[in-house]
């Protein structure tokens, strides 16, 4: 789609903030100038990555939600690190927690102190495969327990989009 077609898109949900987000959108070609384009339309923007890629260009123009991929997800490869420089106070990051080793990893990485953002999330992950409601490893109220036993300086997040449309559900 041409960056018009898109803000036609968009335009008709009468939103002012776009998260840009699905598979890697910074490795897409157009992200940065489909960012730019929103922004100059009014819209603020927001970009979810894994954080893998360089997020360098993109933090300057765009709000950054980084997942950093947990031990637990398989895809955990720590190029996440090479970002931080990059997050601003503003942008978030968050952990999709698939086991109580998983929590105890993300634990000692927000208390390490390297994450430079001030919103930092944790979420139940859900198996991928689900009807809504069913977890994967870690149920939602022990997770909540731990942060609180812990007293963890994150936020609590349920999938929202999960739970209201299914695991799989594609362009909600």
């Amino acid at each position: 789609m041409s960056l018009e077609a898109v803000l036609a898109e968009v335009k008709k949900y009468k939103v002012k903030h776009v998260l840009m987000t699905g598979g890697e959108p910074l490795l897409q070609r157009n992200t940065l100038a489909m960012i730019d384009f929103l922004a100059s339309e009014g819209y603020l923007v927001s970009v979810e990555t894994h954080g893998e890629v360089s997020i360098e260009d993109a933090s300057a123009r765009a709000r950054i939600i980084m997942d950093i991929k947990t031990p637990g997800s398989k895809m955990s490869r720590g190029g996440y690190r090479n970002n931080f420089k990059f997050l601003k106070p503003s942008d978030e990051v968050k952990f999709v927690i698939t086991s109580l080793e998983d929590y105890a990893w993300a634990k000692e990485l927000v208390l390490s102190g390297e994450i430079p953002t001030e919103e930092i999330l944790f979420s139940p992950a859900m198996k991928a495969e689900n009807a809504p409601g069913v977890y994967e490893g870690i149920e939602p109220r022990v997770l909540a327990d731990l942060v609180v036993q812990d007293q963890l300086p994150v936020r609590f997040q349920w999938q929202l989009h999960k739970l209201l449309w299914g695991a799989d559900t594609k362009g909600v």
